[in-house]
């Protein structure tokens, strides 16, 4: 619930550690996509294998000089194992506007020739489709070392100009509690979150973001992530 966002923000205070060289900044994620929505099918039906395309970024970019840092990511799911490919490019400025992201960030060979050289060869076009925002802040568990992260103020831009209700932006309620251990077995001490009225599951970022675009207007809980301990 947001009332418990605080609380949850103190809890991990008490048991974890600031991550020491990134405590806390903004994330962006300009995700991408097929025409057809392929991977947020994928997503939502809870496929066994799954990937997701996007390019991420940290900070705002107001402050950084004519070229941003942004990394090409690749992760990949199957069952509870995921893995992640990253490769750090430099990219205009301007670019990283929203007005500007309908065109990529990069260009469609540099996309393509980063993905196959992770392996990694899509069966239909890759286009963007939205754009997720939050504040991160990044916790390691004190007895473990397992790192957590907190993530709040999150909002959320379609920019494949065909989905979604013309909403400019939408923000959702509530915040997001990851979890990345070796195993689905939680610390002992992060346990205790079942007190802040939350659910340990699966949880795509990705796939709510885009659900809430296409959800009417006015439903109930449309909004609401609401509190997510999210699985390693």
């Amino acid at each position: 619930m947001p009332r418990n966002i605080g609380f949850a923000y103190t809890f991990l205070r008490q048991v974890c550690r600031p991550d020491k060289e990134y405590p806390k900044d903004y994330v962006h994620s300009l995700y991408f996509d097929t025409p057809d929505l392929d991977q947020y099918i994928r997503s939502a039906s809870g496929d066994f294998k799954k990937d997701k395309v996007r390019i991420r970024w940290y900070g705002d970019i107001t402050d950084q000089q004519s070229t941003v840092p942004v990394f090409l990511e690749l992760k990949t799911r199957e069952g509870f194992a995921s893995s992640k490919q990253r490769q750090r490019l430099l990219v205009p400025r301007q670019r990283l506007e929203v007005a500007q992201l309908t065109g990529g960030i990069v260009d469609r060979t540099a996309l393509m020739d980063t993905l196959a050289g992770f392996g990694h060869f899509p069966e239909m076009p890759l286009r963007p489709i939205i754009l997720i925002s939050y504040l991160r802040h990044r916790f390691n568990e004190m007895q473990t070392g397992v790192r957590v992260s907190f993530d709040q103020d999150i909002s959320t831009s379609i920019v494949a100009p065909e989905l979604g209700r013309q909403e400019r932006e939408l923000r959702l309620a509530g915040a997001v509690i990851e979890v990345k251990g070796p195993t689905l077995e939680l610390p002992t001490t992060l346990k205790r979150m079942r007190v802040l009225d939350a659910d340990w599951s699966r949880f795509s970022k990705y796939g709510y973001c885009i659900e809430t675009h296409l959800t009417e207007p006015g439903t109930v809980a449309r909004f609401w992530p609401s509190g997510r301990m999210v699985e390693p």
